[in-house]
C-alpha cells in the first residue's frame, strides 16, 4: 500500500494499551504542542530495522515499540513537530514493501493519549460511540479526529492484540456531540478501505457500559 501521511503536512517498551508517555501539555482547546508518529509493519524483522533507523534519524520519544498480533510491528514516537516529521519519514521509507499503516499527528490531541494508557475515568454519559479500524494507526487517527470534531470523551483506545490486529476506539458524550464524532472518526479510514464498522448506541444498558466504558 502506497502511504498517505495524515494529520496535516505532509516503544520491550510497554506495548499499544499498556502506555507511554504523553507530550507537551495541551492549550485550552484540548490540543498537544507535541507531534507523534507510527510506523505499522507487516515484517516484525524490517518493523525492528525501521525503529532503529527513525530514532537515530532525529531526538524522538519511543512512545510505544512492539510486536503486534497478527505478526505485524508497531512503532509509536513523540516529540517536536519538526523532529517527528523528519524520524517518520525514515520510518516509512526503510520500511519499505513492509510497511502495512502510518500516521503523522502534529497536534495530538490531549484525549487520545490517556485513552490508550487505560487511564480514562468510567463515564454515565448518554450515548456510545464505537470505531472499529483494520490497523493500529488508523485507530489512533480515528480517535483523533473524533475528539477533535466534537464535545466527547475518548473512553478507550485498544490496538490490534487479541484482535486481529484491529483497533476500536470507544468515545462518549451527548448523543449529538457522539454521532458528530463518529461521523468524523470514521472518514479518514472508510477513505483508505480500513475501516471495518462505526456505530453509535443512543443508551447503552448500565450493566453493558460498567463492562465498556
Amino acid at each position: 500500500m502506497t502511504p498517505t501521511p495524515r494529520g496535516g503536512d505532509a516503544a520491550p517498551s510497554s506495548p499499544p494499551n499498556a502506555g507511554g508517555a504523553e507530550g507537551s501539555a495541551g492549550s485550552d482547546r484540548g490540543v498537544s504542542a507535541a507531534a507523534i508518529a507510527a510506523v505499522e509493519t507487516s515484517s516484525i524483522a524490517q518493523g525492528i530495522v525501521a525503529a532503529d533507523a527513525m530514532v537515530k534519524r532525529a531526538e524522538v520519544e519511543l512512545l510505544q515499540v512492539s510486536v503486534l498480533s497478527p505478526g505485524r510491528y508497531w512503532i509509536l514516537i513523540g516529540g517536536r513537530v519538526a523532529d517527528v516529521r523528519s524520524s517518520h519519514a525514515r520510518g516509512i521509507e526503510v520500511a519499505a514493501d513492509a510497511l502495512l499503516d502510518q500516521l503523522f499527528i502534529p497536534q495530538l490531541h490531549d484525549g487520545v493519549m490517556p485513552a490508550l494508557r487505560g487511564l480514562v475515568a468510567p463515564s454515565d454519559a448518554d450515548a456510545v460511540g464505537v470505531l472499529e479500524t483494520l490497523t493500529a494507526a488508523s485507530a489512533i487517527v480515528a480517535a483523533d479526529a473524533a475528539a477533535k470534531a466534537a464535545g466527547i470523551v475518548v473512553a478507550d483506545l485498544r490496538l490490534a492484540n487479541g484482535m486481529g490486529g484491529k483497533g476500536v476506539v470507544t468515545v462518549t458524550g451527548s448523543l449529538p456531540d457522539v454521532e458528530a464524532a463518529v461521523a468524523a472518526g470514521r472518514a479518514d479510514a472508510q477513505k483508505r478501505g480500513l475501516l471495518a464498522r462505526a456505530v453509535v448506541i443512543p443508551r447503552m444498558h448500565p450493566v453493558l457500559r460498567e463492562h465498556l466504558v
